[in-house]
């Protein structure tokens, strides 16, 4: 239905123009209408370097946000966390960190606003056991760095661990994948760049490249307890399931599992593989959901 409503308002703003350019033909034409004439031009002229802070060039997703989509995103925050005081600070500093890293890196971070918002809000707030963090997908590793630096806020002295193909390109089965809308290629030194901008602890990520199903992968990586796990690798249901999988097994006590995109329309086996690992023999529990992104947290 988009071309059709399209048009339809297309047909009524023509038709609201005619009907005040012959309005205006009867106004006396003076020195104070032309100067607010000529304010709004500049003030027009003004907005668009503006919106180029938030719109969707260079990153796909625009960042311009509504107040009830924010709102929204609180009051989830709040409900998954207990924190309400905590959720709207952490909101608003993870939105304005958003910016400053699509702002300075190279590349973008993936997925919409509130739901990257959400996350790296949710994360410091859920207080995991320890600062092990295990992000399975990066793209350009510009999420990690900014989980980095929300956590360091807290207090908390992360590392930061990540696993990823870096083919050059975002891959994801059952979707198209053509260039990036950054521009960029997905690359291992994009991620260290983006990750240096976040200080030492940026720098001193580990980064694995290879697919998180591979045994050699896993064997590697499965050194450690982590106290969070940002799933965000393959979307499919067979992956997400191998994903929620191992992190069972890798997973700290009291550990925080993030399923990005979960209830996502366009990624359906997301919800799908939880839905069924949830049946079985789990050491996970729901704790609720934030705009796409499903919280876990793993019992002893």
């Amino acid at each position: 239905m988009r071309p059709v409503t399209e048009l339809i308002d297309q047909r009524i703003e023509r038709q609201a123009r005619r009907i005040v350019q012959n309005s205006l033909k009867n106004v006396p034409q003076n020195a104070e209408y032309d100067a607010l004439q000529q304010e709004l031009k500049t003030l027009r002229n003004r907005q668009r370097p503006l919106e180029l802070f938030f719109d969707e060039t260079g990153r796909g997703s625009s960042r311009l946000t509504s107040a009830p989509n924010l709102d929204r995103a609180i009051s989830q925050l709040a409900e998954v966390t207990g924190d309400r005081d905590g959720a709207e600070r952490n909101v608003a500093q993870a939105f304005r960190l958003l910016i400053a890293m699509e702002a300075l890196g190279v590349g973008r971070i993936a997925g919409g606003t509130m739901n990257i918002v959400g996350k790296l809000s949710a994360v410091p707030l859920l207080d995991p056991p320890n600062d092990e963090i295990l992000e399975i997908g990066t793209l350009y590793g510009m999420f990690g760095a900014a989980l980095i630096r929300m956590m360091e806020r807290t207090g908390r002295d992360p590392s930061l661990t990540i696993v990823d193909p870096l083919a050059g390109k975002q891959l994801q089965p059952g979707a198209a994948v053509g260039k990036d809308a950054s521009g960029a290629p997905v690359r291992e030194a994009a991620v260290r760049t983006n990750l240096a901008l976040v200080g030492a602890a940026g720098a001193g990520a580990r980064i694995q490249q290879g697919f998180s199903e591979d045994p050699e992968v896993r064997a590697l990586l499965s050194d450690r307890s982590y106290g969070v796990i940002i799933v965000d690798g393959d979307h499919s249901a067979a992956g997400v399931e191998a994903d929620l999988q191992w992190a069972e097994q890798i997973v700290a006590p009291g550990g925080i599992v993030v399923l990005d995109d979960f209830g996502h329309p366009k990624w359906p086996g997301i919800k799908e593989a939880f839905e069924k690992h949830m049946t079985g023999d789990t050491r996970l529990k729901f704790l609720g959901q934030v705009a796409h992104s499903g919280y876990l947290r793993a019992e002893a």
